[in-house]
């Protein structure tokens, strides 16, 4: 199916016709007149089509939808279980729900068709897309996440990146009823909530990081008050005292940016029960291990690493964004954390919960990952050298 200049729709007697939408756009705005009714009726017969109720519902469904939606696309984000959805210029759009990326079976006319609902994207959240600054990154009013790159940096053309809001609050029963985390992995996770240990969930993108994060929250006290800190809204955990702050980029003239360094600081004269980070990937790492070293217990956010051996290494990169050498972000981690947890996808993708470690400081200062309870895909527990202390942790 194609989408943008041209519209297939059936009209009365189920024959199919095409609408250049184009040239219906064109005669619309020549005319002066808004995608109504009666000016479709009018346009459809200047240009030579068959009117009838049926096909002027139809071409004002189609306009209706490319000016006000997400177009072509609108369809696939309403499918049940969707996660994200992705274009790769005019020929290529792809769907996953839940078991990783497959073709969605539509198809743009044209990089312009694409280029053109990108654009619009952008421009319904006050953001600038074109030549002079191709690529965005925003969060539409109902918290679809959209990113796009113009073709004039990507090959096969214009790319569009939707990641969709979970429209489901999973628990962790939940994801102990799929199969995701064994009795004894949701043993550990909750102890970790309710002994208030300071954690990250580490995974790769799309691996459930922040799906997992808020699970585990939504075990939080109903008395604590959880701020929230994020780059872009994601989080969204099933308790009923959160705050969420969100960053913001810097307009057009280039003044008003909000960073999410910022965004902590102010977290912390919020007063906050648990400090979260929706995902740590910047110098904001500086504040929130200050933050955690002094007082504020339970904080916990994400980060992306392959492994939570990476981990280390990661926050080492992190920190000398915000200024710190390579032996303080190591003590101060090591006075800040407690516990990394990392999750996967498995071959089915379906994501779950692989492995669990403490972090532990060694005889040299630095910081290392030490890996307490492993789960392959089928959720069978291996209990790994650090598994007595992680007991100790939770209990």
């Amino acid at each position: 199916m194609a989408a943008g200049d041209r519209a297939p729709a059936r009209w009365a007697g189920g024959e199919v016709v095409t609408v250049d939408l184009v040239r219906v756009r064109e005669r619309l705005s020549a005319q002066g007149q808004q995608a109504e009714p009666a000016a479709v009726a009018a346009a459809l017969e200047w240009l030579g089509y068959l009117v009838s109720d049926a096909s002027v519902l139809a071409t004002l469904a189609e306009l209706r939808r490319e000016s006000r939606g997400a177009g072509l696309l609108d369809d696939l984000l309403a499918l049940p279980g969707v996660t994200d959805v992705v274009v790769n210029g005019p020929e290529e759009v792809f769907v996953d729900r839940g078991e990783g990326l497959v073709p969605a079976g539509v198809r743009f006319n044209s990089d312009e068709d694409v280029r053109r609902l990108a654009v619009r994207l952008a421009a319904r959240v006050g953001r600038r897309l074109d030549d002079g600054r191709p690529f965005v990154d925003a969060r539409l009013p109902d918290g679809t996440r959209v990113h796009a790159v113009l073709g004039c940096l990507a090959d096969p053309g214009t790319c569009i990146s939707l990641r969709v809001p979970s429209r489901v609050r999973l628990t962790l029963d939940d994801w102990e009823a799929s199969g995701s985390v064994t009795a004894v992995g949701r043993e550990l996770l909750a102890g970790l909530i309710e002994r208030k240990r300071a954690f990250l969930v580490a995974g790769g993108t799309g691996s459930g990081k922040t799906t997992l994060l808020a699970s585990m929250l939504g075990l939080a006290p109903p008395t604590d008050r959880l701020v929230i800190v994020e780059d872009s809204r994601e989080l969204n955990p099933d308790h009923p005292h959160c705050v969420r702050l969100e960053a913001r980029p810097a307009n057009a003239e280039g003044a008003g940016a909000v960073t999410l360094t910022d965004l902590v600081r102010q977290a912390l004269r919020m007063r906050p029960d648990r400090l979260i980070v929706g995902e740590v990937r910047g110098a904001e790492l500086v504040d929130l291990l200050g933050a955690l070293n002094t007082g504020h217990e339970g904080g916990c956010g994400t980060v992306h690493a392959n492994s939570t051996e990476a981990v280390p290494a990661r926050l080492e990169a992190l920190g000398a964004l915000g200024g710190l050498g390579r032996a303080a972000v190591h003590a101060q981690a090591a006075a800040a954390l407690d516990a990394c947890l990392q999750v996967k996808r498995a071959t089915d993708g379906r994501r779950y919960l692989a492995e669990i470690a403490v972090l532990e400081a060694g005889g040299d200062g630095l910081v290392r990952a030490c890996a307490a309870a492993s789960f392959d895909e089928s959720g069978r527990l291996r209990r790994e050298p650090s598994f007595a202390r992680l007991e100790r942790l939770v209990a």
